[in-house]
């Protein structure tokens, strides 16, 4: 009677009563893929018993044809069930990664505790049951989940990780980048007639400038996604004046280039200048950098209702279909060109996404077109006066906590 109790087990139940042999199974893959981590038993099973209890109880629960159909395109109901399911896999996912398992590692250790059930549960002969198709495809279904909610977890972390440090890096590098600028400064001080020592300054100096603009971008870059938005101070400004002296700039650094402005109507308002001069300059730069060399950088400011708007357009290369979804996405190089172009001079690519940022927290917005008969225009449309966005400081406590 008891063999024929077992052998009308349904799946769930046979994981239930199998569940140790399933752990050993998934503790043998577990140090094959990391074989030189020396961990215990209780390490390599982390967070596996309450994953496969979570995972009976997921597919034990009263299911609807549509909550299954939603739950195969990854979405979940949020019932208890499901949570527990998710905070399982999140656990799971977060104990590896402190382990040092990498992303494809995690996933292969799912891939092995799918097989391990099917295995064990083929060679145990079970008699053929009407709903061992519906099992299995709960089966699969929570174990999708279950995977798509560890790998989202490891990720997460791994950016949340990845962002603080660059966030301490940039942070920490401002000190002695300030001691090397105020060195530089002494030299022509102390050795006044001499030119060669008068130019060695100079170049350190110039260079200075150009790691201290990199590394506030990447502070501008961590403060955002950290969550601490882009911090804007709004104050009574004319953004005509202020193109004027970004294109001054410009045509100075690029005597070569035919960069042309225009600007028209009132173009007064609350805004920050430092920030809007920077994305400003960090679009005119993209111009500059990734136009053609024989066609003009336009750089036009108007007045519209109440919003003034800003137009740069340059010519040549567009940038193709599946990059112009992505062009304000940080740390991503297109190849509008061919191949991919160097970063400017003080750049490292953050330029599109700190310029997005900035008009975003102004209450404004960014788009942009491209196509090879029309040339490629951004569009920045900024309303006169925007709320207020404060951003937070960079390593706050609250953050530091979430990590």
């Amino acid at each position: 009677m008891a063999w024929y109790s077992k052998i009308l087990m349904r799946l769930a139940q046979f994981i239930v009563a199998n569940s140790e042999a399933i752990l050993a199974a998934w503790e043998r893959f577990a140090r094959t893929v990391l074989p030189e981590a020396m961990m215990d038993s209780f390490a390599l099973r982390d967070h596996a018993a309450d994953l496969l209890l979570a995972t009976v109880r997921d597919m034990e629960s009263v299911q609807t044809a549509a909550l299954r159909e939603n739950k195969s395109g990854g979405y979940n109901d949020g019932s208890a069930v499901s949570l527990r399911l998710n905070g399982a896999s999140e656990e799971h996912a977060i104990g590896r990664l402190g382990s040092g398992f990498d992303l494809l590692q995690l996933v292969s250790e799912y891939r092995a505790l799918r097989a391990s059930v099917l295995s064990l549960w083929r060679k145990s002969l079970p008699t053929a049951d009407d709903r061992d198709v519906d099992d299995l495809h709960l089966f699969h279904e929570s174990i999708d989940q279950s995977l798509a909610k560890a790998v989202s977890s490891y990720t997460k972390r791994v950016d949340q990780s990845r962002d603080l440090f660059l966030a301490i890096l940039s942070h920490d590098l401002r000190n002695p980048l300030n001691s090397i600028a105020m060195s530089a400064a002494m030299i022509p001080l102390q050795h006044a007639s001499d030119a060669e020592s008068t130019e060695t300054a100079s170049q350190i100096s110039s260079n200075v400038s150009l790691m201290a603009r990199m590394i506030g971008d990447l502070l501008d870059y961590t403060r955002t996604r950290l969550g601490a938005g882009m911090p804007v101070s709004p104050a009574p400004m004319d953004l005509g004046a202020l193109c004027r002296e970004v294109f001054a700039e410009y045509r100075s650094g690029f005597p070569q280039r035919l960069i042309r402005l225009e600007t028209k109507g009132d173009l007064t308002g609350d805004w920050d200048a430092d920030r809007l001069r920077q994305a400003v300059s960090n679009l005119v730069g993209n111009a500059v950098q990734h136009g053609a060399e024989d066609v003009p950088v336009d750089l036009t400011v108007t007045e519209e209702a109440s919003d003034v708007v800003v137009v740069v357009h340059n010519g040549g290369p567009s940038i193709p279909p599946g990059e112009l979804t992505k062009i304000f996405e940080p740390l991503v190089r297109g190849s509008s060109a061919g191949r991919p172009r160097p970063n400017r001079p003080g750049s490292i690519g953050l330029g599109l996404y700190i310029a997005r940022e900035i008009v975003l927290s102004h209450g404004g917005n960014i788009e942009v077109t491209s196509s090879e008969a029309r040339g490629t225009t951004f569009t920045v449309r900024l309303p006169r006066h925007c709320l207020v966005r404060a951003g937070q400081p960079i390593l706050d406590e609250k953050h530091i906590q979430t990590m």
